[in-house]
């Protein structure tokens, strides 16, 4: 019974759209409290006064809490550290009179209900002492310092074969800022249990990362805290701090020794983390043929004052193609603004946008096919690391891909290809994301009736991880999917990493697969006391819920039975296997895009991709598809939309809304087709698989650019490409 490789629906599906999936800010109480955050209006500063007497004189709001009436927390007046802090100090909502960002919380109003707090908020007076600013990393990028988190070390002698070789390219690029915008806004709803502990249910990608949070800051025990998280409605990334509505939450429950739920309003999703803004250049040097001789990546991004963010944007350059002089530099822009944070593919979405133009611009400078150039400069180890791939199946990408999408019907020539008057371009790129295995563990459990209960405390982020860790379970264990229930989203739960970097199903997945081996040999050892056939039986096989051996077979539930207990249960510790250490693993990919320009006003639609993708073995390809759509959808959105944009005369957002803050929408989309190549992987990890979340957005935005100048001629250079810079 082959339960993985299968295309099947989620086993959520029914509780979601059906709306009995209940998520952070849905859990109900008696007598829950709500708190509404009241932001700062200026960019930086210091509060003089809070006046919250208009507030508190409405009946039903209880309290209004500031940095001066707060009750005093633990790490906040000592010494304070966050495991998942970038590099500095963390934002502390509430610690003083400093403001260091515009959108920073000043105060949060409790309230019988969610009305009123905001309304009470609204009343709330603030008076501020204003500092000059800065929030513009063009005018600040020559106050840049060198990241801490360094890229790989140079190799060769970059500037010399730059120099020197036949065709030398000098090119810039910029990315603006992207928020996450998940569907669920961030909430977190306390629940003050009699005994004085709390249950949260918190928006996070990370239980047992914001109970060491929580735990942490106020200074409680781990047995006074626990999380759950059962559904998140999106995060992608924003998810994986925990957020400043949860210490609010928190603050304002412990104050009160009550519920408390305090939601974030979609513009204050704006006030936190986000994708960087970042301005890149690239460096190339190739000989006649072709051949790379020299490759230099420099990306300044831009960090809070308080944090030094860091992400893996010019890595990619030193692994993606072979070339042995290279130079990768990657500096920091401190502004005041808040911290950067993870996005989707971090740092890859960024890089691998001025890698992959930069790659079609010299192959139209060469006058090679853009496939051909990277075919040319295939790299068969990660020169980054000197480690061969695990596996690495790109060259089956670039030709299916390439056949798929009918690449090679294309005239290289800019501007040849039209359909009345709209000129069509053809443009591609390729793409990378390393493939990770984190430490996890998981429970398995089989009662009498045959019943599989699995259990870890990861999450599962709309990614389908209920299901694909229900099919693992149910392959390894011999159980029908039915009868297999996976657990979730709670820190009691086993151990598990954050869900992020697209390591998920490699690590909690590689844990669900050895707690059921580990189960089904302590069931093998129930039947080799209980029944004969079994003790000398060289060969046996765990099928449709039973023990079989030659014609013999024994159900599951019996041999519970026959073990005396009720249940038979281990729980496993799962690591990346000492074999990986030798090799470097990674998805590849490549994209194949057709855009239209209508040649008078300068318009884009992104009327055809193909995205083929190799990532070892698909646990479930339906799943995997529809996070290659996604990624592909945020790819597009990333090359033609998305940008959040600042005004730097207040150091404000302007366009903090859905309405304003521009994604696609189902008109801007046209045919979507995803290919997964054959790829074997025995060394990445058990299970072969190496994870889809990041890849399908890498390389995207860079084949839309590429297909963009190959209908108009004209090279946009800054992102997002709308039709101004078309025109």
């Amino acid at each position: 019974m082959s339960a993985i490789g299968k295309p099947l629906d989620r086993v959520d599906g029914l509780l979601k759209v059906t709306g009995q999936a209940r998520y952070a800010g849905e859990f109900p109480e008696d007598g829950l409290l709500h708190g509404s955050v009241v932001s700062s209006t200026i960019a930086k500063g210091r509060v003089i006064r809070i006046d919250a007497s208009r507030a508190l004189a409405l009946p039903g709001v209880v309290a209004v809490i500031d940095h001066l009436n707060r009750p005093k927390i633990a790490s906040y007046d000592d010494a304070f550290a966050d495991a998942d802090a970038a590099d500095g100090s963390p934002f502390r909502p509430l610690y003083n009179d400093r403001v260091l960002y515009s959108g920073q919380p000043l105060a949060l109003v409790i309230a019988d209900n969610l009305e009123l707090a905001r309304h009470a908020g609204s009343l709330v007076e603030i008076e501020y002492a204003r500092e000059d600013f800065e929030t513009d990393l063009v005018t600040q990028r020559e106050s840049a310092h060198p990241s801490p988190q360094t890229p790989p070390g140079p190799r060769g002698n970059f500037q010399a074969e730059w120099a020197g070789a036949a065709i030398s390219l000098d090119l810039h690029y910029s990315t603006p800022i992207e928020h996450h915008n998940p569907m669920e806004p961030h909430a977190s709803t306390v629940l003050y249990q009699p005994d004085g502990t709390l249950h949260i249910h918190d928006k996070t990608q990370g239980p047992q990362n914001c109970q060491a949070y929580v735990q942490k800051v106020f200074g409680l025990d781990k047995s006074q805290v626990r999380i759950f998280a059962a559904f998140v409605g999106g995060a992608f990334g924003s998810g994986l701090r925990p957020q400043y509505q949860l210490p609010l939450a928190v603050m304002a429950s412990l104050a009160l020794k009550r519920s408390v739920r305090v939601t974030l309003t979609r513009q204050q999703m704006f006030t936190f983390g986000y994708r960087p803004r970042t301005l890149q250049r690239l460096q190339m040097g190739a000989a006649a043929n072709g051949r790379l001789l020299a490759l230099g990546h420099t990306a300044i991004g831009q960090t809070s004052r308080f944090e030094d963010f860091s992400e893996h944007v010019v890595e990619w350059s030193g692994m993606l193609y072979h070339c042995d002089n290279v130079q990768l530099t990657y500096k920091l822009v401190p502004l005041d603004v808040f911290t950067p944070l993870d996005m989707r593919a971090p740092g890859a979405a960024l890089g691998v946008i001025g890698l992959e133009c930069a790659m079609d611009e010299l192959a139209c400078a060469l006058a090679i096919d853009p496939v051909q150039l990277r075919l040319i400069n295939y790299a068969e180890r990660n020169q980054n690391e000197d480690k061969p791939w695990s596996s690495k199946a790109l060259r089956e990408c670039y030709s299916e891909g390439a056949e798929r999408f009918g690449w090679s019907q294309r005239n290289p020539e800019p501007r040849s290809m039209r359909d009345g008057r709209q000129l069509i371009g053809w443009g591609m790129a390729g793409g990378v994301w390393e493939a990770m295995q984190m430490k996890a563990s998981a429970r398995a459990r089989i009662d009498s009736d045959g019943k599989l209960t699995v259990s870890s405390a990861t999450t599962d982020i709309g990614t389908g991880t209920y299901t694909v860790m229900t099919q693992i379970a149910a392959q390894a264990s011999g159980v029908a999917m039915a009868d297999v229930s996976f657990l979730l989203g709670d820190s009691s739960l086993p151990t598990a990493p954050l869900q992020g970097g697209s390591f998920t199903v490699s690590s909690v997945g590689t844990a669900v697969q050895q707690a059921c081996e580990a189960l089904n040999a302590k069931l093998l050892q129930t039947a080799r006391q209980v029944y004969p056939v079994f003790k000398d039986a060289e060969s046996v096989r765990f099928e449709d819920g039973q023990l079989h051996t030659g014609d013999v077979s024994v159900s599951l539930a019996q041999l519970v039975k026959d073990s005396g207990e009720n249940a038979l249960e281990v729980k496993v510790d799962s690591e990346p296997d000492k074999k990986r250490e030798g090799y470097a693993s990674a998805t590849h990919s490549a994209v194949f895009v057709e855009v239209r320009v209508d040649e008078d006003l300068g318009t884009i639609k992104v009327s055809r991709v193909v995205s083929a993708i190799a990532a070892g073995r698909v646990v479930n390809p339906k799943m995997a598809r529809s996070q290659i759509l996604g990624g592909v959808v945020w790819g597009i959105g990333m090359a033609l939309h998305e940008e959040t944009q600042i005004d730097h005369q207040l150091g404000r957002y302007m366009n903090h809304s859905l309405a304003e803050y521009h994604i696609p929408v189902n008109a801007d989309i046209g045919e979507i087709d995803v290919l997964f190549v054959e790829e074997h992987d025995e060394i990445v990890n058990a299970l072969g698989s190496k994870g889809v979340g990041e890849i399908g957005i890498v390389g995207v935005a860079a084949a839309v650019a590429n297909a963009i100048y190959h209908a108009t001629g004209k090279r946009v250079r800054e992102f997002p490409i709308t039709l101004d810079k078309v025109l």
